[in-house]
């Protein structure tokens, strides 16, 4: 079994044709998949659990002809760091790795071992990969949504909350497309007679500190660009919102289940599942440099 027949296993990530005997006794492969949450968050193994039933349905059955090794950052930089280094050096089969400050971080241990992500805002401008239609290198995967979605969560924050003249749009300076997001929201705002306020944070302290001022002034509003750090401190962030009576819009379902008000854009867990319909293009690739990345097909909006 070669490691292109592994790979297959993710339904078009970094696809080669799935062959047959999959099932049958051979090595068993090796899989590290890193995320930025931490264990006990039901987003984190919703995600696992999707890539579970996938590489089930293919064949591969961990504790059989496979072994996952789950590696958790828990919102922590220095723990991303350090599980990226760890399982690089354990050299597996392939790396599933996602968000963009987990990729970045085993992008800096490894340029040969493949490695697939499933939440990349921007993989060519960061650098993980060349293009969407020839990535190189030995990264690809599914990006999330395209800069311009930033003017639609400032539309939507107006439908909802007609009254809001201010947007605090918070991002994380660490996380590398972060930034593309905030011209799009600007030009947004203007168009309908919005004040935006850019905050970079790098910590729960900081967007408590910056919510607190930012509230003092009436008819606000939160604009939350999606990070590593938006994720994993959700349900804080949306308490705080609650709090200061802030209509509040974040880019994924998860943030509405956890008690914010809305959000618009992609389920995450849809990318961790094998041949969703953005990687039929990638399962006749032939060779690496064709297995292309794929955006998603579908967006959608929800609030509590």
């Amino acid at each position: 079994m070669r490691r292109r027949e592994l790979i297959a296993m993710l339904g078009g990530a970094m696809v080669w044709p799935v062959v047959a005997g999959a099932q049958q006794p051979g090595p068993v492969r090796r899989i590290g998949v890193l995320q930025s949450l931490s264990e006990t968050d039901p987003e984190g193994q919703d995600r696992v659990a999707a890539l579970r039933r996938g590489l089930h349905a293919l064949g591969w059955i961990e504790g059989r002809n496979i072994t996952i090794d789950y590696r958790w950052g828990s919102g922590d930089p220095q723990r991303v760091r350090s599980n990226a280094s760890e399982i690089v050096a354990s050299n597996p089969d392939l790396i599933v790795a996602s968000p963009s400050s987990v990729l970045a971080a085993v992008q800096r241990e490894t340029r040969t071992i493949p490695v697939v992500f499933a939440q990349v805002t921007d993989p060519v401008g960061a650098g993980f990969v060349a293009s969407f239609a020839h990535p190189g290198g030995n990264i690809t995967g599914f990006a999330t949504f395209e800069f311009a979605i930033g003017a639609k969560w400032l539309e939507l924050l107006k439908q909802i909350a007609p009254s809001v003249t201010r947007v605090a749009a918070i991002y994380d300076p660490v996380t590398p497309a972060a930034t593309g997001h905030l011209p799009m929201i600007e030009a947004a705002a203007r168009a309908s007679g919005v004040d935006v306020s850019v905050f970079g944070v790098h910590d729960i302290g900081e967007i408590e500190r910056v919510l607190d001022e930012f509230a003092a002034k009436p008819n606000g509003g939160l604009i939350l660009v999606p990070s590593a750090l938006i994720t994993y401190r959700r349900d804080v962030i949306a308490s705080l919102a609650h709090r200061h009576r802030l209509p509040d819009v974040s880019a994924f379902p998860n943030y509405p289940a956890s008690g914010g008000l809305a959000s618009y854009g992609v389920d995450n867990i849809d990318l961790y599942k094998p041949l969703p319909p953005t990687s039929t293009a990638f399962s006749r690739a032939r060779s690496r440099q064709n297995c292309r990345c794929s955006w998603p097909t579908n967006t959608s909006w929800l609030s509590t």
